[in-house]
């Protein structure tokens, strides 16, 4: 399982519940990354999606305890209401193809799971209310790769990936 993310130099990933960069590149890389795959996410990171619904072309698995199992048939996403259920579901799918995409509360839970993150690096500051960890200093995480700076709507991005030596298996 890996975790995919843009985040600001100060490891910021939301306002207000939102993005805070609008990036082309990056959104083509999340989509070209994540389409025909699993995407992980918590209700809040669901309700934020365009019209509260699904992402296309992807298996979406959202933890919603309390969710509305009946919203969830009628948009086409499975619901899991406790993580117990949400790993039962997740464990049907190759590691390889599940992508956890927020919100933060899902990042910290998942993350010791994660083998990888897919993080995009904005030299900027987006005053965020909502934090990503620093996997600089996350005990197993390293940087295992990283793109040449790209400008992307204005902003100076780079492509990351950092590998956990200490994933744990769910």
């Amino acid at each position: 399982m890996k975790a995919i993310l843009h985040c600001d130099k100060n490891w910021g990933i939301g306002r207000n519940n939102q993005l805070m960069f609008r990036l082309p590149a990056d959104m083509k890389f999340f989509r070209e990354t994540t389409s025909g795959k699993v995407v992980v996410m918590g209700s809040n990171t669901l309700l934020s999606l365009p019209g509260g619904k699904p992402l296309k072309n992807r298996t979406n698995i959202v933890l919603w305890p309390g969710g509305d199992r009946e919203r969830a048939l009628g948009y086409g996403y499975t619901m899991t209401e406790s993580m117990d259920e949400l790993k039962a579901e997740i464990k049907k799918y190759p590691p390889d193809d599940v992508f956890v995409i927020g919100g933060a509360m899902m990042y910290r839970t998942m993350l010791p799971y994660c083998s990888h993150a897919l993080v995009t690096r904005v030299d900027a500051d987006g005053e965020a209310d909502t934090f990503f960890p620093d996997l600089s200093r996350e005990a197993g995480w390293s940087l295992e790769s990283e793109s040449e700076e790209i400008e992307d709507n204005g902003y100076k991005i780079r492509f990351c990936t950092y590998v956990n030596a200490d994933a744990l298996g769910l």
